[in-house]
């Protein structure tokens, strides 16, 4: 794998990781319509480590919040403290994913990285966002989710497992559907991106030194790198573009992306084009 490879991956990763538009889908299209090879499931983990890193900095004094949180309740679960509620709240909305990723890791994966799919997952979950920004409520802040709605944004990232989804995509739809502020459900979305991600990196990581495959983690840190850079720009763009506008570009561009991607996996595009 080349350098100018995890180059331009990472920095795709980087981009649309914050963005309602599914990055692990723009990953496996990358390599689906270059003249690069598909750079399978432990780099893609690996760049989205770099934006776990841009998150941990740029929601740090929520997470030195939540730390003192902990330290004053003793760690023992307690809604009583801003702090450590949102910690709990995490948790609670970690938990359904943990089991089902488990189950599609022994089940197998693969056979989900097909441009068919991604295309289906593209258009119908952005045309799903699309109606939860439009006909929902703008009234709830994180202070106000309870462990319900934890449970039910956590059921919902399980979804994201399936290219195409898009992890802050569905999340967010869920916080819509919850009626929270369109800041404030991406602000929860990508504190809650920070176990799932980081279990998978680590489980990843695991796999690949019982396998002595020091190269592809040469080649992972390099990644996380470039789309750290990226990402941390990616976050202040997408948190300022949600201080006064809606989710509406990002649901257009899912639905051309999407139409275009189905039109090309049942054929339909070429014989368009000839």
């Amino acid at each position: 794998m080349s350098n100018l490879h995890i180059f331009w991956l990472s920095i795709l990763q980087g981009i649309t990781e914050f963005l309602p538009v599914s990055s692990s889908g723009h990953l496996i299209l990358f390599s689906k319509f270059t003249t690069f090879p598909d750079q399978g499931l432990a780099l893609d983990v690996a760049v989205h480590v770099g934006s776990i890193l841009a998150v941990m900095i740029y929601f740090s004094q929520d997470l030195w919040k939540i730390l003192k949180g902990l330290l004053k309740t003793y760690f023992i679960p307690s809604f009583s403290n801003q702090g450590a509620k949102l910690f709990w709240l995490i948790v609670i909305g970690t938990i359904p994913i943990v089991f089902v990723g488990l189950f599609l890791k022994e089940t197998g994966m693969e056979w989900l990285r097909s441009s068919k799919i991604i295309g289906w997952t593209i258009l119908g979950y952005g045309i799903l966002l699309f109606i939860a920004d439009k006909f929902s409520m703008t009234i709830r802040k994180i202070e106000h989710l309870g462990v319900w709605d934890a449970f039910l944004i956590g059921c919902a990232q399980c979804l994201a497992l399936i290219p195409g989804t898009s992890r802050s995509g569905i999340t967010v739809t869920m916080a819509r559907f919850l009626s929270m502020e369109r800041r404030e459900a991406a602000k929860f979305s990508m504190l809650l991106s920070i176990p799932a991600i980081i279990a998978a990196a680590v489980l990843v990581a695991f796999e690949m030194y019982q396998e002595n495959n020091l190269k592809e983690l040469i080649y992972a840190i390099d990644g996380i790198t470039y789309s750290f850079a990226a990402s941390i720009i990616a976050i202040y763009v997408v948190m300022w573009w949600l201080k006064k506008s809606t989710f509406l570009p990002f649901v257009i561009y899912r639905v051309i992306l999407g139409s275009l991607l189905l039109l090309d996996s049942y054929g339909y595009l070429n014989k368009f084009l000839d």
